[in-house]
């Protein structure tokens, strides 16, 4: 079985990581193979950036020229794109956060996320919300640290990590989840500090993936996730000179 697993940013060596911890959580006869796209944001961090990640993640799987694949994880917490991912491969697709919440509702009643910046909270909230799992969220809590500040410093983003967890625990979860790829590993020391069962989306999407792929079982087709409309598409265009930037001036 090959799984291929997409980082939502383009800094490669946070792919490296989540392919490592998707690796340790895949079984002895699956193969993870780690996607980076080779545009966007180098850490999706609001809307922009989230809507950004998830133009390049489908750009990345539309010319993915690999060996082939079984399955699609999309490693980003909160991004958008999971939808517009299953209308275009023929294979299942499970989203981390979707994953992971799924996951924390068979290990408690409510279920709260660690997360990186305040300003991804409502990303987050949204996905829940249209995954089917928000009821059963008790907070959506931010630890103050940046995508790329993660393993900066380890030590720091632990105690950050617990702080935020404590809060969320304290709002009513009964289970942590993980909400940043990048924060993979942590789940094992968070636990045992807390004494909560701790979700990792990227292990928990990447067990559901086998567990589809192993029934036999992919996107129906029937409706909303119906192949996408025959039509030209023109994915980018050049920029014409002079007519760089954005409303408010040319940005880099």
């Amino acid at each position: 079985m090959r799984i291929v697993v997409t980082n939502c940013n383009t800094t490669r060596e946070m792919t490296e990581d989540i392919v490592r911890g998707a690796r340790a959580a895949a079984g002895p006869d699956t193969t993870v193979t780690g996607l980076t796209p080779a545009w966007g944001p180098e850490s999706a961090e609001g809307w922009l950036d989230s809507y950004l990640s998830a133009a390049a993640v489908l750009d990345a799987l539309r010319t993915y020229d690999g060996p082939p694949c079984d399955a699609v994880v999309l490693a980003g917490f909160g991004e958008h794109g999971r939808e517009g991912v299953r209308e275009l491969v023929d294979v299942p697709v499970v989203d981390i956060t979707e994953a992971a919440a799924h996951l924390a509702c068979l290990l408690g009643r409510r279920y709260g996320v660690v997360t990186t910046l305040d300003r991804s909270r409502g990303q987050i909230e949204d996905s829940l919300e249209t995954a089917g799992v928000a009821r059963n969220c008790a907070a959506v809590v931010g630890t103050g640290l940046g995508v790329l500040d993660l393993a900066a410093d380890p030590a720091r983003t632990e105690t950050a990590f617990l702080a935020a967890a404590g809060r969320a625990r304290d709002a009513g979860a009964e289970v942590l989840i993980l909400g940043c790829a990048g924060m993979t590993g942590l789940e094992g020391t968070v636990a045992r500090k807390l004494g909560l069962p701790v979700v990792d989306g990227v292990g928990a999407a990447v067990k559901l993936a086998e567990s589809l792929v192993a029934l036999g079982l992919t996107t129906s087709r029937a409706g909303g996730y119906a192949k996408p409309l025959p039509k030209h598409r023109a994915w980018g265009r050049p920029t014409a000179p002079g007519r760089g930037g954005t409303a408010q001036g040319r940005q880099s």
